[in-house]
């Protein structure tokens, strides 16, 4: 992709550029490699950021750990307040906030503004929730009294990724934070600049400290796992970077929350609304708002037989009238692939679906697109069988596979015959089978003639491979406390 820098090209950053590292409450630059910050949609260079480096690190958790105690002691009453004057000073600046986005990681600007809107709310969420970390008490005899209290870690790592920068910031340092937990989070090292911008914005809400933004490659995050100071690491990735976070964590033995990949099915019965079901299953891909890079997309179709060709010609439709274009324009309905990584990755799935025998019917690694970039028009494939590299791997890209099934206990041996279980989508009109499915399918989240809605206070999560624990709800907030028990027992010789 060439640096069109020199060129005019939609969307600017304006006046703003980033500060460096925010290290323990103080802007400083890193003492990593320089790295350059490209935008995926025409190659454009946005910033050069030194990296954070181990020394970086070790300043950010000190101070955590010194200015933790005191935001906890503040109490859950003054969290709220801070977190939610966080929500509204980023929903003031959603529209600056949202072009960030929109260049940093090629996703519609459009979609970016719902991104920051659903952040902002994610953390007043959070906020409304301080008081709801109770503990309980114990019955005992003889005038003993034993309860339990619930405290927050100390000092927390989040790792975010690059296909919702922004939103997924905002949205994972709301939790730790209204436990009474400091917070280092480490965005994408492709997609650093709104976390940086969010820090600018928000930071002096809370003690000097309790917030750091960092921002650096793997080296950084295998450090973040290892470092002692540290006592949770939460991660949206992949599945291999998931077991990373595990393995360098081991020797600290870390508490983890892992929301991970998924090769989602969305699965369409003999009786379902044919019409609702195809416009789902493009929902689902979510096209318009991450180009199909969502860990949740529901990448494959699982359609009865009779409805086969009918959906994949409906399908094929719907793909080829999407808008490709620069994220910047109100015209655009899907952008650019975040990185160049993750672009020839798509690319390669779909040129060695059609190497071994799969037909494309819309899109494809050779189909034109509207301008230099990492752009791939949305494809289709189909007429493949279940083992098909395609149909079994995560491709994180704007690439759906249909395969047809008969009979129903064949098709949830193709849906649970992973090792990931995420999402899924089940359409049919009857609700006793909907209800059969949604027990013997194997994920954390199953939608029924629905597909990739999120709720307020609904865990969302995945099974096997596909992540540990469940985010979005109370648990999210539980799970960066300890539970602690206390037993009183009554002195006797006091008299009282």
């Amino acid at each position: 992709m060439p640096d069109q820098s020199t060129t005019a090209a939609p969307g600017t950053l304006g006046a703003w550029a980033p500060k460096g590292q925010f290290v323990g409450g103080v802007w400083a630059q890193g003492a990593g490699a320089a790295r350059a910050v490209h935008s995926p949609a025409d190659g454009r260079l946005l910033a050069t950021l030194p990296d954070a480096a181990a020394q970086d690190l070790d300043r950010a958790v000190a101070a955590a750990a010194q200015a933790q105690k005191g935001w906890a002691l503040q109490g859950p009453v003054a969290r709220a307040r801070a977190l939610k004057e966080a929500a509204a000073r980023l929903r003031a600046h959603a529209d600056e906030l949202a072009m960030i986005d929109a260049l940093d990681c090629g996703n519609p600007l459009t979609g970016m503004i719902f991104d920051v809107n659903l952040g902002a709310t994610l953390i007043e969420f959070f906020a409304g929730l301080t008081t709801e970390l109770k503990g309980e008490t114990i019955p005992q005899a003889g005038g003993k009294l034993t309860f339990v209290t619930r405290q927050p870690l100390g000092v927390v790592a989040r790792l975010v990724p690059f296909n919702h920068p922004f939103m997924f910031a905002a949205a994972k340092i709301a939790a730790p934070l209204a436990a009474g937990n400091a917070v280092i989070l480490k965005p994408s090292e492709e997609t650093p600049l709104s976390a940086l911008r969010m820090a600018e914005l928000i930071a002096d809400l809370f003690p000097e400290g309790v917030l750091s933004v960092l921002t650096g490659g793997a080296d950084l995050g295998a450090a973040i796992c290892a470092h002692p100071g540290i006592a949770a690491v939460g991660l949206i990735g992949s599945v291999p970077t998931g077991r990373a976070v595990l393995r360098g964590g081991a020797d600290t033995l870390k508490r983890t929350q892992l929301e991970l990949g998924g090769k989602n099915a969305l699965v369409i019965c003999e009786d379902a609304d044919l019409d609702a079901a195809i416009a789902g299953a493009v929902k689902g891909m979510n096209l318009g708002w991450t180009a199909g890079q969502s860990c949740g997309s529901t990448s494959r179709v699982l359609v009865h037989k009779s409805h086969y060709a009918h959906v994949v010609n409906a399908l094929a439709q719907a793909f080829d009238a999407v808008q490709l274009g620069h994220p910047a324009l109100a015209s655009t309905q899907m952008g650019a692939l975040s990185t160049r990584a993750q672009y020839e990755k798509a690319r390669g799935f779909v040129q060695r679906a059609a190497a071994a025998g799969a037909r494309i019917a819309a899109g494809g690694a050779d189909a034109p697109v509207p301008a230099q970039g990492y752009y791939l028009r949305p494809t289709l494939i189909c007429d493949i069988g279940p083992e098909a590299e395609i149909a079994n791997q995560e491709v994180f890209g704007p690439v759906l596979c249909v395969l047809p099934w008969q009979d129903e206990a064949e098709m949830l041996g193709i849906v649970n015959g992973l090792d990931l279980g995420l999402t899924a989508s089940i359409w049919t009109k009857d609700l006793d089978r909907a209800l059969r499915l949604t027990q013997q399918i194997e994920a954390g989240y199953v939608w029924v003639n629905d597909a990739s809605d999120h709720y307020l206070g609904a865990p969302f999560g995945g099974v096997k491979q596909s992540g540990l624990g469940r985010e979005e709800c109370l648990e999210e907030m539980f799970a960066y406390t300890e539970a602690k028990t206390v037993t009183l027992v009554p002195n006797a010789a006091s008299g009282g």
